[in-house]
Parts: structure tokens; sequence; C-alpha cells
């Protein structure tokens, strides 16, 4: 890598202001005062700015419960966004592993891992998400039944030319439920909910794949996967 991309990398210096750290003399590799930008450092160089030793972050996976209100974007926009909740450096690197819109909460998954973010959300893995619902009216009876059958059988929603996956309907309440889907389709539990003649009131994701929502993280914070978790994908 160059050396002046390895330092934007490693610090909040722009490739600009690295040049001119360089230019100062304030950089040296390898215990020598380097001023060339375009000079290769390897995994064994030491490099080191104004006397201290920079080290690259490598890739991070992390977990959040994402609040209400909140957008799974690195743009800035009309409402809060997932990074501005999150205290690590270079953090706009980082994007979600899909998303979830403003009006649901619960786990999202960020990292810096292209290949592993696909290697999740590639829809060939049909990886089953987990939702809990709150529906505006009660579903029971003939019409419960009705929706477990017609979830499962899968459903054409309207824009789409494929209809859903089979998907899994559990009744925890008349009008709360958990759905599971394998999915990726736009707003697509609450279009499911909207083509059988209800609406969802609260929409909260427990589970992607293996890997369930921390239940000691509180809306808005994060933490790092384990090893067993990043491994599970």
């Amino acid at each position: 890598m160059r050396l002046d991309k390895f330092l934007c990398e490693t610090t909040d210096l722009t490739r600009s202001l690295a040049k001119k750290a360089l230019h100062r003399g304030e950089v040296s590799v390898d215990g020598e005062v380097t001023k060339n930008p375009a000079v290769h450092v390897g995994e064994d160089s030491a490099v080191d700015w104004l006397g201290e030793r920079l080290t690259p972050f490598g890739l991070r996976y992390l977990m959040m419960n994402k609040p209400l209100g909140v957008e799974c974007t690195t743009r800035a926009g009309r409402y809060q966004t997932v990074l501005e909740l999150i205290d690590l450096p270079k953090v706009e690197r980082l994007h979600s592993v899909g998303r979830l819109d403003v009006d649901t909460t619960g786990l999202v998954l960020l990292t810096d891992d292209g290949q592993w973010s696909h290697r999740v959300t590639s829809p060939r893995t049909q990886r089953p998400k987990v939702y809990l619902a709150t529906l505006a009216e009660p579903l029971q009876g003939d019409a419960l039944t009705s929706a477990i059958a017609t979830f499962a059988e899968g459903m054409l929603l309207d824009g789409e030319q494929k209809p859903t996956r089979p998907a899994r309907l559990e009744a925890l309440s008349p009008e709360r439920f958990r759905i599971t889907v394998t999915d990726g389709k736009y707003h697509q539990v609450r279009r499911m909910f909207a083509a059988i003649g209800n609406r969802i009131e609260t929409l909260h994701r427990e589970s992607i794949g293996p890997l369930v929502l921390d239940p000691d993280l509180e809306p808005g914070e994060c933490r790092m996967l384990r090893g067993e978790e990043i491994a599970a994908f």
C-alpha cells in the first residue's frame, strides 16, 4: 500500500494533509524519515507519525439494536443515521448489511468487509430473517388460519413479478406475531400484511440467519461481533 494511503486509513488525515505531513518530515518508516508518498509499506512496516506508531484498523463487524427513527444509510438526510450512533474511527467506511426502514427497529449488522456482507445478504443463501410485528387489527380464527396458509404458500405483492418465498407466521397473541421470511423484498413484511387487509403498527427484527440480537443491547447501542458470530456466515 502507498504510504499516503496508509496514513489516510490509519489517521484522520486526508490525502492532501497526509502529503503535507510527509513533506514536513513528520512520518518515518522503519525508523527513517520518509517524505515520498508513493513509498510502499507492507504488513511488517513500522510507520510512525509524530512519534506515534500507526496500526491498521482491520476489518470490523458490529451488531446494533437500531432504534425507531434512524436510517440505515451512510448519507445525511432527514433522519439520524446508524453511523451517527457509532463512536469508532473511520466510521464512514462501515455500511449496513441489508437495511431496516426508519420505522423498523432491531438487529442491524454493519461492516467494512464487502465480501462478508455479500455472503450474509446473497439471495442464494435464503437466510431466514425473523421479525416481531404488532398489528393494527387483531388476527384470529379463520382469518388467522387463512393468513398462515397464505404466508406459507407465498404471495405475489403489488409491483413484483415473482411471489414471495414461503414464510412462517406464528401467532403470539391476536395482535402480536412472529414472522420468518427468506426474501429481502422492499418493505416485504409490511406489504405482506397489507395484502391480507391488515397493517403493522410496530416491527422489530430479532435475527438474521443464526445471529440473534443481543438482549443486552439497548436501542441505539452496538457491539463488535465475536469470532464465532462472524464465522457463522
